[in-house]
């Protein structure tokens, strides 16, 4: 299946953290927290002005992104879990 997020809405996957500390202790499913990074699956065109003119996302498919703790809505596609928000749910791009 193939969805296109509507104007200023982006799709994320969550990017998975290490299920080990740095001393080894492995930490179980139920302690862990929900990751706050992702990568940028799908972008939409962008957001209109109040004067009709298109301001294109600062982001796009591949980012991968910080996002707030609470942000977006978990969607379910082809078995797969994604995370469907606004682009103002995004705090920051990581680059290398």
């Amino acid at each position: 299946m193939k969805i296109r997020p509507l104007h200023d809405r982006v799709i994320v996957k969550r990017i998975e953290e290490d299920q080990k500390t740095k001393g080894g202790i492995i930490i179980p499913d139920t302690a862990k927290e929900k990751p706050q990074m992702g990568e940028v699956i799908a972008a939409g065109p962008g957001r209109r002005n109040e004067d009709g003119t298109m301001v294109p996302l600062d982001v796009k498919k591949g980012d991968k992104v910080l996002f707030s703790k609470y942000a977006g809505n978990d969607i379910k596609i082809d078995g797969e879990e994604l995370l469907i928000m606004k682009e103002d749910d995004i705090l920051g791009i990581i680059s290398k």
